[in-house]
């Protein structure tokens, strides 16, 4: 089963790693930059999955992890800037 991302409110850090539901919840009031540092840090650290530095976000089986769509959305709006 793939990592999947989820957006939450009430973290206390700003991405947690959640085994029993194989997926990274994020803060939604975390900055999109910091978001993507710590679920890249998560996959690549934690469980051990390609590097995904500078590209794609990579599961553990090395399939490519989709980003909820509002955090796209900010993810595009600090790209903008």
């Amino acid at each position: 089963m793939c990592v999947r991302i989820a957006v939450t409110d009430g973290l206390a850090g700003i991405a947690v790693w959640d085994p029993d539901e194989v997926s990274i919840m994020v803060a939604r009031s975390a900055p999109a930059g910091d978001v993507l540092r710590e679920v890249a840090d998560i996959l690549m650290i934690d469980l051990g999955a390609p590097a995904s530095r500078g590209g794609p976000l990579c599961c553990f089986c090395g399939m490519g992890v989709e980003l909820p769509h509002e955090l796209v959305s900010c993810v595009h709006a600090a790209e903008a800037g």
